[in-house]
């Protein structure tokens, strides 16, 4: 009679406790990485809903526009041009694509909606739609302001609106070299364009006040900090995204940053 033999498979899983112990961590491993890969790619992305920055009132200075000098002739406020109004306003989200904003000149981002038409378009850009406040989060533009800033981005992406005039442009040289005669508000410049970005920390922005982030910025020079904002680096838009403010204005935002971040 042949003899059988039985092989001895040996495992490391002798007793009911390490059985358990090995169940549980196949569970928990996997739960733990899904738990810090979330936090290490949403880490930047934090907004502090109950900070001073978030209040309804800094909201709505972040939004208004820059540098907003207008001087009145016989027919009332100067008009702005829809191109005016871009750079102004608009230019913050739709130059960067911040918060879904079809970015001006796409025409992929743009088709979709050029194709809902123009009347649709302009209803959106009056009374807002999904992440867009009504009129852009600026309540003094004009309705007309609104219309013609629109008309002029679609167009930038193939759209062939015709434009409505703006009025009073020689009124509107006039507030331009005002403002720019004026001299430049740091603050100002920081509360209406910086603090989007710079009082939450939102896409690995220093924060406004934190000393530890900007230490090693500051150790870069004054002149490198303003360059930098001037003409953008990694995340940050030349100008932070509003293409209207002067290189002094920027300057400015950067000094009042620093001073208030030693």
């Amino acid at each position: 009679m042949s003899e059988v033999h039985i092989e001895d498979h040996s495992t490391p899983i002798h007793t009911p406790g390490q059985l358990i112990a090995v169940v549980v961590l196949a569970f928990l491993v996997p739960i733990l990485t899904i738990v810090l890969i979330v936090q290490l790619v949403t880490g930047g992305l934090r907004i502090d809903k109950n900070s001073a920055a978030m209040s309804e009132d800094a909201v709505a200075a972040r939004l208004k526009p820059v540098g907003e000098v207008v001087l009145a002739d016989k027919a009332g406020s100067a008009a702005r041009s829809g191109e005016q109004v871009v750079k102004e306003v608009c230019q913050t989200c739709h130059g960067a694509g911040l918060l879904g904003a079809p970015k001006i000149g796409d025409q992929a981002a743009w088709k979709p909606r050029l194709g809902q038409g123009q009347k649709t378009l302009i209803g959106h850009a009056l009374n807002g739609v999904r992440a867009m406040p009504a009129k852009g989060g600026n309540p003094n533009l004009s309705d007309d302001e609104v219309i013609r800033a629109t008309i002029w981005m679609a167009n930038q992406a193939g759209a062939k609106f015709k434009e409505p005039p703006a009025a009073s442009a020689p009124a509107q040289a006039a507030s331009g070299a005002t403002a720019s005669a004026a001299k430049p508000d740091g603050e100002h410049v920081y509360t209406t364009v910086c603090s989007m970005c710079h009082a939450t920390g939102l896409a690995g922005a220093p924060k406004y006040g934190d000393k530890v982030a900007w230490k090693v910025r500051v150790a870069q020079g004054l002149p490198t900090l303003h360059e930098h904002a001037i003409k953008g680096i990694r995340t940050m838009p030349p100008k932070g995204g509003s293409a209207s403010l002067s290189d002094a204005e920027v300057g400015a935002a950067v000094d009042y940053m620093v001073n208030h971040s030693k």
